[in-house]
């Protein structure tokens, strides 16, 4: 699905990582699935890109210089605009146990020690874009529905206004009115 998906269905992932080989590796893992791929190699940099476009998830290293992983977490679930984006850290198999549980704590959908199995990744991040996907097509669905709700509300507004006027109500202008409250009626 992932190469067929319309353009506002593509979700960028957002890769960060102070490492120029470890963003190498997760390109290779992940540019298969088609989707726009963005690096960042600091949490400076992911914050700044989190403000600028949308993404359906961040692979965010724990270790690195300046803001590392675990502020940067706090600092994307802080933001209204940032706070749903999920977030799987990434952190070297002899890092401290207890990065995992802070990692959770600081929002973390998901923790992986590196190496991790390629094919794992791949489909716990295909996970992430289909609820991604599933959750901008709701978006539109409530979109559209919301829209409806207020024309509908509007033409009864109309009608209800046309038949408290104190002149008789035109019977042929009210059959119309009827006739397009149950259009949108029948549309929803």
């Amino acid at each position: 699905m992932s190469a067929e998906a319309s353009t506002d269905e593509r979700a960028g992932i957002l890769l960060v990582d102070d490492m120029e080989d470890n963003l190498i590796a997760l390109e290779a893992v992940l540019g298969s699935l088609n989707e726009p791929l963005v690096r960042a190699r600091s949490g400076e940099e992911a914050m700044k890109a989190l403000l600028r476009q949308r993404f359906a998830l961040v692979l965010l290293d724990v270790r690195m210089p300046g803001m590392d992983g675990f502020e940067t977490a706090t600092n994307i679930k802080r933001l209204d605009q940032t706070k749903d984006v999920p977030i799987i850290f990434l952190t070297g198999a002899e890092d401290d146990p207890a990065y995992a549980f802070r990692g959770y704590s600081t929002g973390a959908a998901d923790y992986l020690t590196k190496p991790f199995d390629p094919w794992v990744l791949r489909a716990k991040v295909t996970v992430f874009l289909d609820l991604y996907r599933k959750n901008r097509q709701l978006e539109r669905l409530l979109s559209r529905e919301h829209d409806h709700s207020k024309e509908l509300s509007a033409q009864v507004a109309s009608l209800e206004e046309r038949l408290s006027a104190d002149a008789p109500p035109d019977m042929n202008d009210l059959r119309v009115r009827v006739h397009e409250i149950r259009r949108l009626i029948g549309k929803g």
